[in-house]
């Protein structure tokens, strides 16, 4: 199961990662074009969700990779399971029903993970 949770953590960091790397580097327009919910949101804002996918995809594999403060990993876990129920609600006051199917797995990734690394497998 330690090994189930480590895949499942370093593919989450790897998504939130990527996608959060796109919003802090790209202009508020190119990240615009490449996810439309973004026209809702200012540019600051933008910045806002994508620092905290970087530092949420960290706080899941950094801390037990080094072995000290490992209680972060569950409390990044749950900080982008409420990243993902943003996002799903945001796609349904968009009418946007077809695109929450990606948020949902990840929310209940990042929610299972939590759960885990917090309960019966922590480290």
């Amino acid at each position: 199961m330690n090994l189930a949770l480590w895949i499942t953590a370093g593919l989450l960091a790897l998504a939130f990662l990527g996608s959060g790397a796109v919003k802090l580097v790209k202009s508020r327009d190119d990240v615009v074009a490449a996810y439309a919910w973004a026209e809702d949101f200012s540019k600051g804002q933008i910045r806002l969700i994508g620092a905290a996918e970087v530092l949420g995809a960290v706080g899941l594999v950094l801390p037990p990779a080094l072995g000290t403060m490992t209680v972060l990993t569950p409390v990044a876990a749950a900080g982008l399971a409420l990243l993902m129920v943003g996002a799903v609600i945001v796609h349904l006051r968009r009418g946007e029903t077809s695109k929450i199917g990606y948020p949902l797995v990840l929310f209940v990734l990042a929610a299972a993970l939590c759960v885990l690394r917090a309960g019966p497998y922590a480290f």
